[in-house]
């Protein structure tokens, strides 16, 4: 059978996709659950990067839009964790309440593991809802991961969230995509 080619290269055999997938589910999970310490601290690594770029109506032949270098999110380890921290003391106006979340994550492709780096594409649908609004809102896009390989299981070591949208209608981005 001839291998399978995604923008992530040759698919990875069942068993480490298997593996990605459930990772996937448990981070999915874990942000639902406002577990974002514990997201942070074991499932990325410090060389982490996080980015949401910013997005632009263009014609066809002008590409898919993303500008370069220009970011709603342009984050590491350390900004997250500083985030994190101030939303911990209790006085963070923009997720307290927290914002109640949800991640749905889809049609994960996982490509073949590479100097223990793995690139994973996945789409993503992001329901969140805040205090009493009785609007909520909804994400949708592509995330570009490349995870590593920690101890038997992996860590995310660069995230890169293409928004289908140009207006983000939100009163911030203090969540994790």
């Amino acid at each position: 059978m001839e291998d399978l080619i995604s923008s992530v290269g040759p698919l990875a055999d069942a068993p480490l996709c298997e593996r990605v997938e459930n990772w996937m589910l448990v981070e999915a999970e874990m942000l639902d659950d406002l577990r974002e310490r514990e997201w942070l601290e074991n499932m990325t690594s410090k060389d982490l990067v996080y980015q949401l770029p910013l997005r632009v109506t263009v014609e066809r032949a002008r590409g898919k839009g993303f500008v370069e270098g220009a970011f709603h999110l342009d984050e590491n380890w350390g900004s997250l964790n500083s985030k994190l921290s101030q939303a911990e003391t209790g006085h963070s106006w923009a997720e307290d309440p927290p914002s109640r979340t949800r991640h749905f994550v889809t049609n994960i492709r996982v490509g073949q593991m590479r100097d223990g780096q793995i690139e994973v594409r996945s789409n993503l649908m992001l329901y969140r809802s805040r205090q009493d609004e009785i609007t909520p809102q909804i994400f949708s896009g592509e995330r570009h991961d490349v995870l590593v390989e920690f101890g038997n299981t992996f860590q995310l070591r660069r995230r890169v969230i293409y928004l289908d949208t140009t207006a983000l209608v939100t009163h911030n981005l203090a969540i994790i995509f």
